[in-house]
Formats: structure tokens, C-alpha cells, sequence
């Protein structure tokens, strides 16, 4: 941890000073008490007079002191003003800088029996509040300089501008309310500008609240610590469904050709985000919509993609261990795919997916843009590439991936023999989707075949999933529901005799609509005289009305 820096015996005075003035005696007792109680953890320096800390209260505290302007200081606690949580937190500051906590705990009692401080500390009261005026006075001025140049200032400093703007709101509560104000803050003195500004401006709102609720949660000393709140997940959901709406209304930059510059400004944000987050997968989405919406629209050759895949792989030498790789990876990717250098992407891919278990989303976002491009013969190359590769993943990218072959084979019904091929190489992870499939394809024998070789329970299908198979190929089902029974019995106890005895009735009714019903009664006769010692299969028979 960083080391506090040392205050000197002015400093001092005016921290007692201070404790007199804006603490009460009952305050400062129970905040006295918190500190001998070790409530005060991660006590840090956040700038030069400022500190922070986490107080152990009825809940986790977040207190952040400007020692300078008490009044500016926060808790986020219920209490509206100075609490028992600031006054442990300087109390610990004062161990720390081991200065006397009594003589700061007994400040304001010592301070009552003199006139004298009284005086002083009006004075000193007056005086602080006439700085927090100027203070005010002077970030206002900024405020109204700064907006009149919103429409020449460059990316970086349309963030700082928006730091300016909600530098007096805080983040101790990192919801959807924050969102909301903190947007209306800024884009109540934004300027008009053009179209295109006013689409990167909102966007560019909306990155940098995004970035500030990401480090929020991802920062250690906050109360909820590293995990994002319900609050706000809601609040960051939210906020990028909104930049993805943006995204899709297209970016005309034909008719406002010089704001080119601010394309690729913002394409840089968003790289440079997307390789050093914390948080770097919210901003990997951006990167790759600012790609897809607003550059390959307005870029007619791959020559842009060529230098950014050239700037991407400068990035490993110049961000050395702050590179998030997963992203660069993925970045890389979509590079080569933009160049049609498939070999390449797919390489990359299965790297990226051996280091660090890529999300089935990253693989996925491929074949969309294949389906929306309709590039079906490219599409059928990747769905076998990538097959391998998602076979590890949740069992919903392998429903999605699904449907992706079913939208190439009716484009181009020559894979078809591929898909096949394919779903069987996938076995047995890929049970369930080639199962769906060969029922979709009415390819009956191959879906009996399947369950034959795996040993499955006709019990785990509904009857109306079987319907179309009975309907079409009953005489099929009759090795399946036969080889069930048998296993049922050979389990020997009451539930697998009634199990059996289910499918024993769902069979009578197969026979008979085959019109085969002295065949059932054949099979039936041989069927109760070989188990004819097991009374508790018996008892489930009768039961089961099979028997008299």
C-alpha cells in the first residue's frame, strides 16, 4: 500500500481544529468507540489531502475526507452530515501519523471550556466556507469555459469534460438513478452539434459511465467490494443496450467527412480500453459494434483492417503485462476475419480458446455476421472449424450453432452430408442437437439407431415427441421399447417393474395400431411366463391392468 504522506504541525491544528468545529460531543464519543473497536479498514491516501477508508458499521461504510474542506467529505451512510464513521476513520489517520487520538477525541470537550477557540473557530468556519464558495464559483466558470468548446475539443478531453461535469455527484451509489443524472448533468450544457457529433458525443456519455461504473465495482475498497451489485448489473445492462441502439442507427459520416479523425479517436478509446480494463469484456463488445456499424460501412477496402490489425499486434510490445489477452486475441480475429484470411482467424481462435476458455458468444458473433452477410459457402467452412471448439461450452451455444447449419443447408443443401458428418465426429457432446436434428430431417432409423447405441429410456421422451415417429415408422420403435422393458426387469425392484409395465402399455397400443395385435399377444404370453416368479412385476401388471 502506498505510504501516507506526513502532515506537519499546521496541519494538524487545523485537523483538531476542524473536529472542534463540525463534530458534535456524541459523535465524536461513538466514533471514538469504532476506532478502539478496529472498524477502520483500508485506510488510504486517494491525493494529496484527501483519504479514504471502509468503516465496519451496521453495513460496510465508504468515507472519503478532503482534509482541506471538510465539507465536501462524504460517508455513505444515512446520516446527512459529519457521522461517528468519518470521525473513527480520522481518529485511525491520526494513529497512523502518530499524532495523539485523545487529544483529537477530546477536542471539542477542551475547546467548550475557552471563549477564546470559540471566536477562532468562527472565524475559521467563516473562512472555510467563503474557500468552498470560490471553489464552487471557480468549477462553474470551468464548466461554462469548457462547454463552449465541446465541438473542437478531441475524445480525451470530452471525458475530462464529463469528470468536470460530474465531479460533485460522486458514484457511492453505482445505480441506474446515477446513470441517469449523470447523463442529464452533462447533456444539459452540451452545445447543438452535427449529426454525426451528436451520435459520438452520446456515445462517448455513455463509455464513460460505463468506465465509471466497471471501476466501481471492480474496486477493492468499495463496501460491496469486487463484485458488481444487483443495482448495478442493471445499471451496466442498461447503459450498453443503449450503445448497442445507437449503433444501430448507422453512422452517416459521407455527408460529415471530417469527422473521420473522431471515428478513429474513438476507435481508439475503445481499443485501449478493450486491452487494459479491468473490465475489459464490456468494452470488447464496443470495439467490435464500432467496428461492424460505423467503420465497415463507411470503408470500401480492407486497408483499414490491415492497420488495424498491424496496431493490434504493436499492442502486445507497448502494453507488455497490462495486456488483457483474451480480448487482443479476439480482436486479432476479427481482423483476419474482415480480410478473409480464414485460416488465420481460426488459429487464432482455438489459441485463444486452449489459454482461456473463450466465451461461446465470441464464436457465435462469427456465423451471425456470415448469416447477415449471407456468405453461405464461407458460413459452411466455419460451422465445421468451429464445431470442435464449441463442444465444451453450455449446452445453449450448441442450440444456436444449430440453427446457424439449418440456415446453410437450406442456401446450400449440398452440406447437408457435412453437418452429418460433423454432428457425429461431435459425439457424444453433441447428442442432443444431433438427436433434435435427425428428427427434423425425419431420418428415423439413424434417431433409433442413436438410442439403441445409448442405451436410452423411451420414459424420457413425452408421448407427443414420439408422435411423428409412430405415425410415420412405428415398426421402428419396437426394438427401442423392447430393449427398454428388458433392462427394466433385469433391474429387479418396485419402481423399474412399474417402469417397465409403463412401457409394456405404451407397446400393447404401438402393436395395435400396427394392426399386429396377435403378435403383442404372442409376445406378451412368452413375456409373463418367463417372469413369472417375479410377484412384485406381477402385482404391477395387474396394476397396470395387463393382466386379469
Amino acid at each position: 500500500m502506498k505510504p501516507l504522506s506526513m502532515m506537519d504541525n499546521a496541519q494538524w491544528e487545523t485537523l483538531v481544529q476542524d473536529v472542534t468545529d463540525y463534530f458534535d460531543d456524541l459523535t465524536v464519543k461513538r466514533g471514538f468507540q469504532y476506532y478502539k473497536q478496529g472498524r477502520v479498514h483500508q485506510l488510504k491516501e486517494t491525493s494529496t489531502r484527501s483519504i479514504e477508508a471502509v468503516v465496519e458499521g451496521t453495513h460496510h461504510y465508504l468515507v472519503q475526507m478532503d482534509l482541506d474542506f471538510f465539507t465536501v467529505s462524504q460517508c455513505d451512510c444515512p446520516v446527512e452530515s459529519t457521522c461517528k464513521h468519518m470521525i473513527a476513520v480520522l481518529l485511525h489517520y491520526a494513529d497512523l501519523q502518530g499524532r495523539s487520538v485523545h487529544a483529537l477525541a477530546n477536542a471539542k470537550s477542551m475547546a467548550t471550556s475557552n471563549q477564546a477557540p470559540k471566536a477562532s473557530a468562527y472565524a475559521n468556519s467563516y473562512t472555510k466556507a467563503t474557500q468552498i464558495n470560490d471553489r464552487k464559483a471557480e468549477h462553474k466558470a470551468t464548466l461554462m469555459a469548457e462547454t463552449q468548446r465541446i465541438s473542437i475539443m478531441s475524445i480525451p478531453e470530452w471525458h475530462r469534460f464529463f469528470e468536470l461535469c460530474t465531479a460533485s455527484m460522486g458514484i457511492n451509489t453505482p445505480n441506474q438513478q446515477y446513470v441517469a443524472d449523470a447523463q442529464s448533468t452533462i447533456l444539459n450544457v452540451k452545445p447543438p452539434l452535427s449529426p454525426v457529433m451528436e451520435q459520438l458525443f452520446h456515445l462517448h456519455v455513455r463509455l464513460f459511465l460505463l468506465d465509471q461504473l466497471t471501476k466501481t465495482a471492480q474496486n477493492p475498497s468499495y463496501p460491496y467490494g469486487s463484485h458488481m451489485g444487483y443495482f448495478t448489473h442493471l445499471a451496466v445492462s442498461e447503459l450498453k443496450e443503449a450503445i448497442q441502439d445507437g449503433f444501430k442507427n448507422g453512422l452517416a459520416l459521407t455527408d460529415e467527412p471530417e469527422r473521420w479523425d473522431r471515428l478513429t479517436e474513438t476507435l481508439n478509446y475503445l481499443r485501449f480500453r478493450m486491452l487494459t480494463a479491468s473490465s475489459a469484456h464490456h468494452f470488447s463488445d464496443m470495439y467490435h459494434q464500432l467496428l461492424k456499424s460505423w467503420i465497415a460501412p463507411n470503408f470500401n477496402d480492407t486497408r483499414f483492417f490491415s492497420e488495424e490489425l498491424q496496431r493490434l499486434q504493436s499492442a502486445e510490445m507497448e502494453l507488455g503485462a497490462s495486456l488483457s489477452r483474451p480480448g487482443w486475441m479476439i480482436a486479432r480475429c476479427w481482423m483476419h476475419f474482415y480480410l478473409s484470411e480464414d485460416r488465420e482467424a481460426w488459429a487464432l481462435l482455438k489459441e485463444a480458446d486452449d489459454q482461456f476458455h473463450i466465451h461461446s458468444r465470441d464464436f457465435l458473433r462469427f456465423l451471425a455476421e456470415l448469416s447477415d452477410a449471407a456468405e453461405w459457402p464461407r458460413m459452411v467452412n466455419w460451422l465445421v472449424e468451429l464445431g470442435p471448439m464449441l463442444i465444451r461450452k453450455h449446452y445453449d451455444s450448441l442450440q444456436h450453432y444449430s440453427v446457424y447449419w439449418e440456415s446453410a443447408i437450406r442456401q446450400l443443401p449440398g452440406a447437408e452430408p457435412s453437418m452429418w458428418d460433423l454432428l457425429g465426429r461431435m459425439l457424444p457432446y453433441s447428442g442432443e442437437i444431433y438427436e433434435e436434428a435427425l428428427l427434423r430431417h425425419e431420418k428415423w432409423q439413424e434417431w433409433v439407431d442413436y438410442q439403441l447405441a445409448t442405451v436410452s429410456d423411451p420414459l424420457e421422451y413425452r408421448v407427443n415427441e414420439l408422435q411423428p415417429l409412430e405415425k410415420k415408422a412405428p415398426e421402428l420403435l419396437l426394438p427401442f421399447y423392447h430393449q427398454a422393458i428388458e433392462r427394466h426387469v433385469l433391474e429387479k425392484n418396485r419402481q423399474s417393474y412399474k417402469s417397465a409395465a409403463k412401457l409394456l402399455k405404451r407397446l400393447s397400443k404401438l402393436y395395435k395400431k400396427m394392426n399386429r395385435e396377435a403378435r403383442w399377444e404372442m409376445f406378451f404370453r412368452a413375456f409373463t411366463s418367463r417372469y413369472s416368479r417375479l410377484r412384485a412385476l406381477q402385482e404391477e401388471l395387474r396394476k397396470g391392468k395387463l393382466l386379469p
